[in-house]
């Protein structure tokens, strides 16, 4: 037995070296696999599950799209639970809303997984290399950011609205509350401060409503030039999306009653008619309003004198 070499040995026990066969995958179970193992990178890249949400990368959402769907065929969670590190196929009641499954097509859902269905025979009728609408609205719609090449102008009026806020000058109200959006207003949207820097030309979009691209500023130092109506919607989904309030825009009057105030009185607006060069430039923009409890010509009879 010694003169045995171990295969003989082993042969001698019954024990057959003959590995196991692999079994091989199909087509299709590659390209999930393949599928699944970029949204594992996108997750080791950044540290959280590809989410759905209109601020999100496109790719991230296309991700997130993708996971929903492995995570709704038990085939695809079979094939994938050992190649799960992070724990991705577990679904948690927080996540995000998705599409029903059976609301997409056998071709749709296959594309979802990253599984291009079979092509067809060659047709003219059959678009090569054209995006569909959907993935032209969507380039539409979610501008991707980008660094902002000027944000130390921005810089400064970020810092003023946050040491506003802190001392009450200025206030967060829910963006439900109001929907308008316009330039030089300041809004919060996923816990980021974001300026409307432009508000761009109205237009028509395909649907006949009115729109406008804005150059939008965020704190962190980017960009985007997101469509107006879009931040509108990411504002309205977003529970904690807020309006900040500009302290220069009303009430014209508080609700607390001060020591100089009078009981009664006429309310003035005043258009000072000044030749220095500013107010010149500037008179239908600047206004003096008060109040007074006597007679307003004599109230602004020495306005001449007045700084």
């Amino acid at each position: 037995m010694a003169d045995l070499s171990d295969e003989e040995l082993l042969a001698e026990l019954g024990v057959s070296l003959e590995a196991k066969k692999k079994a091989a995958l199909t087509a299709e179970e590659e390209r999930i696999i393949a599928g699944f193992e970029d949204i594992c990178r996108f997750y080791e890249e950044h540290g959280h599950a590809p989410a759905h949400g209109e601020d999100r990368d496109i790719f991230e959402r296309l991700y997130a799209v993708r996971l929903d769907r492995i995570r709704a065929l038990e085939k695809c969670r079979s094939l994938l639970a050992q190649r799960d590190p992070h724990g991705l196929l577990s679904v948690s009641g927080k996540e995000a809303e998705s599409p029903d499954p059976d609301t997409l097509d056998d071709d749709a859902l296959l594309a979802e997984l990253g599984i291009e269905a079979e092509p067809a025979a060659e047709s003219i009728t059959v678009l090569k290399h054209v995006k569909s609408r959907a993935e032209v609205r969507a380039a539409e719609e979610i501008a991707s950011r980008e660094p902002c090449k000027d944000f130390e102008i921005f810089r400064p009026l970020f810092a003023q609205v946050q040491e506003d806020l802190k001392s009450g000058v200025r206030e967060t109200r829910p963006f439900g509350q109001e929907a308008g959006i316009r330039q030089g207003e300041f809004f919060i949207l996923k816990g980021q401060m974001v300026y409307v820097a432009h508000v761009g030309e109205e237009f028509e979009t395909e649907y006949g409503r009115r729109d406008s691209r804005l150059r939008v500023i965020y704190d962190n130092g980017t960009e985007s030039d997101v469509l107006l109506r879009s931040l509108q919607r990411a504002l309205y989904k977003d529970e904690a999306g807020r309006r900040i309030t500009d302290p220069t825009v009303g009430p014209l009057f508080g609700t607390t009653v001060e020591p100089d105030d009078l009981e009664s009185g006429t309310i003035y607006v005043l258009r000072s008619l000044s030749d220095n060069p500013y107010i010149a430039q500037h008179r239908n923009l600047i206004h003096k309003i008060g109040v007074t409890g006597g007679d307003v010509k004599k109230r602004i009879a020495n306005a001449k004198h007045d700084a």
